[in-house]
């Protein structure tokens, strides 16, 4: 992208001021009515929006209808309260999520004279504002969760989010890893899908996860498979206070952080540290981890500034690196090596990554937001041999660098929520390939690529609600993508959500279209001739285009809320990776097409339940490609009988029919508590069902893991705990995709000990 089209843009943001349009991701419209029982509005009553985990509050007054609005909210959880002398106070409690506009009824009976009563009720639990099948991930979640908030950890998610798994160290959901992660509701772009292992956000520094899937509506983007939005701890949980935290646990394991925050009525600031080091990095080939350590280290901020009630700035940064040695298979003779010999490999991987995003917000007034974000985000992949390897020692060396800006403005006309905005990148990528042939056989190359690209895409949305009982959703996304290849796309999306009043189940139902900006990766000169000497050839790759419907319930019964959906995901040009031969040189390629369905289910216990609070997600899904790969590393030639493929449909390599989670986070007595959580995988498609693989059907045995975590506080600055994961060290063939060392075994047992000490300075 030219830097003048950037500049087309910050123009157009300015223009878009003027659009009476609405709604966005990054801080919600919470409304509501104050009434008294006879249905009069009662005026000038006080409304009090307090965070339920920590002193973020806001404070507005009823008009003269009993009207009342807070127009920038983060997501989370929050404690509302309505009260006015003369009546009784009442207290709910809700739950903000994106793309919603939560309307809230507070009825305010007389009080009794010189009685005062506080009447604390739930909202519903059920959301008839979305389409978008959600979990929200507390940081209490996160910390009680076995295992959750290791930086490496993404049991946040697998252990709540359904079709969510690990495999070849990469975070799959919905048979895809094409996935968005957000900050504030900024997106973070990351096109390198095929080069980078290592997290973005350290666990620690989350104050709640919002994961969406599928469904989205038009101001959330392209990533079909999933979209992670990450409310960072600000300091508004802090007062002049910080907490280190500790741990150590088998494989030498550690994993440390420092954190500060503090806060007034007009700035809270946190900032962060962190540091983690382990024998035990990668998934290995075989059950054993050999040449298997990791570290790396971080840092983290976030800043607000509420300038007035109608101006605010939100600053958020992160810079982390990490390093990881390539696991092994060290025995010559396994029939791992004989399908794909690791014996030799000495490898090790680089990774940085830096990200900024300065978000502001303006309201016009209690109905009409605007929210600019300029970001920057650096990205760098580097993937080192052993100078020895044999037959060949492979080098990558990748480098993004994306510079953009986010721009929306929202507004409430009557029953109308409209929404419209700008995304915008520029990238540029700088990628380094090279091959030490140690066995002589073609002379010695290292060849750079340098591409230019980016996005622009611009989006227009209508949520208009008839009735308290119906919402409909209806919206668009147009995007252009400038690089090897030039795209255009425009892809509509348009949806409904039905309240059965009295049951308060919630019928939803979607159908829409995504695109998906291809990666920025190119080969040519030394490393073109090496692929071609592979049996690949290169063509640039081409955008994802997907087209999904969906239909889902939501079930509400004293507390508990049971979730269900079904989905189907037809894809174009699918996004995937592969290797030139058996090097470690990891290209993005796009299948023909893909086939997913599946259908999910959560359920959740109320999250104040006596004894702690139950959690299941489970999800049957068949992810299946089918045609030849058509962008990337193709084979080559394509018309030779090697390039031949069968016709129908085939399993993906990462696909696994059925996966459950089952967990409790659980109040024990004395300030204690007890998580454990059961994991079951049917088993990942099988790519090599001969010999000599002992594994010969279509797919691989089913695993199951079970994980505990035992704690106690010893007053209020004082915790420590003792986390397991897989404590019966089962070991199990996850998959024989040949990514990062070949094969990939389930992690095995690891238990370690964690000490938080929270104190003032």
């Amino acid at each position: 992208m030219r830097v003048r089209s950037l500049y087309r843009f910050v123009l157009a943001v300015a223009a878009i001021v003027f659009l009476p349009l609405a709604q966005s991701a990054v801080l919600i419209a919470v409304r509501g009515v104050v009434h008294d029982p006879n249905h009069r509005p009662i005026g000038d009553a006080t409304v009090t929006l307090r965070a339920a985990n920590s002193d973020f509050v806001e404070n507005e007054k009823t008009n003269t209808n009993g009207e009342f609005t807070f127009s920038a909210v983060p997501l989370g959880v929050y404690i509302i309260t309505a009260a006015q002398p003369g009546f009784d106070t009442v207290k709910q409690t809700i739950t903000v999520a994106s793309n919603t506009s939560p309307v809230l009824h507070f009825e305010l009976e007389v009080a009794a004279v010189q009685q005062s009563v506080t009447v604390t009720t739930n909202a519903s639990t059920t959301n008839v504002d979305s389409i978008t099948p959600t979990t929200l991930v507390s940081r209490e979640d996160i910390t009680r969760t076995p295992g959750a908030d290791r930086t490496n950890s993404m049991a946040m998610i697998t252990d709540y989010v359904p079709g969510a798994y690990m495999t070849h160290d990469m975070l799959h959901i919905r048979g895809g890893h094409e996935v968005s992660w957000l900050i504030d509701g900024v997106n973070i772009p990351n096109t390198n899908i095929a080069s980078n292992i290592a997290p973005q956000i350290d666990p620690k520094d989350i104050d709640y996860l919002e994961a969406n899937r599928g469904s989205y509506r038009a101001d959330l983007g392209d990533r079909t498979y999933g979209v992670f939005d990450v409310v960072p701890r600000t300091g508004f949980e802090r007062n002049r206070q910080g907490e280190l935290v500790l741990t150590a646990g088998n494989f030498y394991q550690t994993n440390d952080q420092l954190s500060l925050g503090d806060h007034s009525q007009r700035f809270a600031w946190y900032t962060s540290l962190n540091g983690n080091r382990s024998n035990y990095g990668l998934q290995p080939p075989i059950e054993t981890p050999v040449h298997n350590a990791g570290n790396g280290y971080g840092g983290f901020a976030s800043l607000i500034y509420n300038h007035d009630p109608a101006n605010q700035a939100r600053l958020v940064t992160q810079l982390r690196t990490d390093y990881y040695q390539i696991p092994y298979d060290p025995d010559s003779n396994d029939w791992q090596n004989q399908l794909y010999d690791s014996s030799g490999l000495r490898d090790g991987e680089h990774e940085t990554d830096g990200y900024v995003a300065l978000t502001l917000v303006h309201n016009f007034n209690a109905s009409t937001l605007l929210q600019l974000s300029p970001f920057y985000h650096y990205n760098n992949a580097k993937y080192d041999p052993g100078l020895q390897d044999l037959p060949t020692a492979t080098s990558s060396d990748q480098t993004g660098n994306y510079a953009g800006v986010q721009t929306s403005i929202s507004t409430l006309i009557a029953k109308n929520s409209l929404s419209a905005g700008f995304y915008a990148y520029s990238q540029h990528e700088h990628d380094v390939f090279g091959v030490v042939f140690n066995d002589g056989s073609n002379p010695n190359f290292t060849q750079p690529q340098q591409i230019t690209g980016g996005v622009e895409e611009f989006f227009a949305e209508d949520s208009y609600k008839p009735a308290t009982w119906l919402t409909l959703i209806g919206g668009f996304r147009q995007s252009n993508f400038q690089g090897a290849v030039s795209e255009s796309a425009f892809y509509p999306r348009i949806g409904a959500a039905v309240l059965i009043p009295k049951l308060k189940w919630v019928f939803r139902g979607f159908y829409g279209h995504f695109y998906q900006p291809p990666p920025l990766t190119s080969i040519s000169g030394p490393a073109l001739q090496y692929a071609n000497g592979n049996n690949t050839g290169f063509v640039p790759l081409q955008g994802e285009r997907d087209e999904e419907h969906q239909f889902g319930v939501q079930i509400p019964w004293r507390g508990w809320l049971l979730d269900a959906d079904n989905f189907e995901t037809r894809a174009r040009n699918f996004l995937d990776h592969s290797n030139i031969g058996e090097s470690s040189i990891f290209i993005p390629v796009t299948v023909q097409g893909a086939l997913i369905q599946g259908w999910e289910l959560t359920l959740r216990s109320p999250s104040l339940w006596h004894y702690g609070q139950f959690h299941l997600a489970y999800s049957n899904q068949l992810a299946q490609q089918i045609g030849p790969i058509t962008g990337g590393l193709i084979c080559y030639p394509p018309d030779s009988p090697d390039c031949a493929v069968a016709p129908g449909y085939s399993a993906l390599d990462h696909d696994q029919r059925n996966t459950l989670n089952v967990g409790v986070n659980g109040n024990l007595p004395y300030r204690a508590y007890a998580s454990f959580n059961i994991y079951y995988g049917s088993g990942f498609s099988n790519g090599y069902q001969d010999p000599p693989s002992p594994f010969t059907g279509a797919y691989l045995p089913g695993h199951v893991s079970a994980d505990l975590a035992v704690g106690k506080e010893f007053g209020e600055n004082l915790s420590v705990s003792v986390q397991a994961s897989n404590i019966a060290n089962t070991r199990r063939l996850l998959d024989n995709s040949l990514t990062f060392g070949g094969f990939h075994y389930n992690d095995p047992r690891q238990i370690y000990g964690e000490v938080r000490y929270r104190f003032h300075f």
